[in-house]
């Protein structure tokens, strides 16, 4: 302790702490991520709907980029050097506060490519964050040089973020964007050659499936709008409702295989770790756009979209096939006997034949119904090594 300041020493946490689960702080700070998701998922929804597809991908790709890495990086820090003293929650808060910022910047980053509030939140964000590597680095032992270079990587990424503001827009602002990408991402991985950090397994699998929980009861929130639509419009009523019942069978279906597996058993190793936080991008982004689709489904089913049906089908089952591929290849594949891990890969790809069914999505809730049967006559098998690299 420190005294004088009422502080913790912010020492490195025990990676085989028992009873280690997600803090009420950690909860809290999810509940700001459930708006900028929501407001992303949203806009995806209006763009796609008005037919603008490339535009709507590449937008909502970046944004949720912003929102991942930086619940990301709190994340891991948190199961590493998570304290509960006030210095340490006041740096969270402020690290709240900046993904409302980027939160309040997301409409005009699809409608006018314009990304300056984006990343003046995402900068508020960083800046915390920075003071939390920093203040882990006095005491984090072995871990120091570990620290420092977090630290170090951030500060630099984020100059560039506010560099790349003055770059005129167009191709010279893609390819700025996809090197900060690189340049963001390589951090953690530089950083962690130089003596890994004590990530716990447990609590941190943990962490990723709560978040995986608020982008799912984002699709539960569709089922009802499509329920509300039903209601009100007696024309489309069947078709509206069997959307809600479908949306809910396949949210259902696709918690089901998310948790199937032990994810603690997957992260060991630097590669397999990385590999587990990087590919959550892909399943995470994809659980938001799933949300979307649904909305897109609707707006199509009351003639109020530019895309034809099979496109609108398109935004659902792409969104369900990226997520269960993307689980199966960082978790279930390592705990999955030959069964298994033949069904689901093949079960992801033919989600993707459902938009030449008149019904939306109706064979997407059957494949993966039936891979829910899979898994349950199938459980995982016991395996005490982590995913090979």
């Amino acid at each position: 302790m420190y005294p004088r300041f009422h502080l913790s020493v912010m020492r490195p946490r025990d990676p085989d702490e028992p009873g280690r689960a997600a803090s009420t702080l950690e909860l809290f700070f999810d509940l700001v991520f459930v708006v900028a998701v929501s407001i992303a998922a949203v806009q995806l929804h209006h763009a796609l709907t008005e037919n603008h597809i490339l535009h709507a991908i590449t937008s909502y790709a970046s944004v949720f980029f912003a929102i991942w890495w930086a619940w990301m990086n709190f994340t891991w820090f948190a199961t590493s050097f998570g304290t509960d003293d006030w210095l340490y929650r006041v740096l969270t808060f402020v690290q709240m506060a900046g993904v409302l910022v980027l939160a309040a910047g997301i409409e005009s980053a699809f409608v006018d490519s314009s990304f300056e509030l984006v990343v003046v939140g995402y900068a508020i964000m960083r800046i915390a964050m920075i003071a939390q590597w920093l203040r882990a680095s006095r005491s984090a032992g072995e871990a120091r040089r570990t620290t420092q270079l977090y630290a170090a990587g951030i500060a630099l990424t984020q100059v560039l973020w506010l560099l790349w503001l003055l770059v005129p827009t167009g191709i010279p602002s893609t390819v700025g964007f996809v090197i900060l990408v690189g340049a963001e991402l390589a951090v953690p991985a530089i950083a962690e050659r130089a003596g890994n950090t004590p990530w716990h397994p447990h609590h941190i699998t943990e962490r990723y499936g709560l978040f995986t929980l608020i982008l799912l009861g984002e699709s539960l929130l569709a089922s009802s709008n499509a329920i509300i639509e039903a209601v009100h419009n007696d024309q489309e009523l069947l078709p509206l409702l069997s959307i809600a019942v479908l949306t809910f069978v396949a949210t259902a279906a696709l918690w089901w295989i998310y948790f199937w597996p032990p994810h603690h058993r997957t992260i060991g190793s630097l590669g397999s770790t990385l590999r587990y936080g990087y590919v959550h991008y892909f399943v995470f982004a994809a659980a938001g756009a799933f949300s979307a689709g649904i909305e897109v489904e609707i707006d199509a089913l009351t003639q109020h979209s530019a895309l034809s049906s099979s496109q609108a089908s398109f935004t659902v089952t792409v969104p369900i096939a990226v997520f269960v591929a993307g689980i199966w290849w960082i978790a279930l594949r390592a705990n999955a006997d030959r069964v298994v891990n033949i069904a689901v890969p093949a079960g992801a790809a033919l989600v993707l034949l459902d938009p030449v069914l008149p019904i939306p999505f109706a064979l997407t809730a059957v494949f993966l119904t039936a891979l829910v049967v899979v898994i349950v006559v199938r459980p995982p098998v016991q395996a005490d090594s982590p995913t090979p690299v």
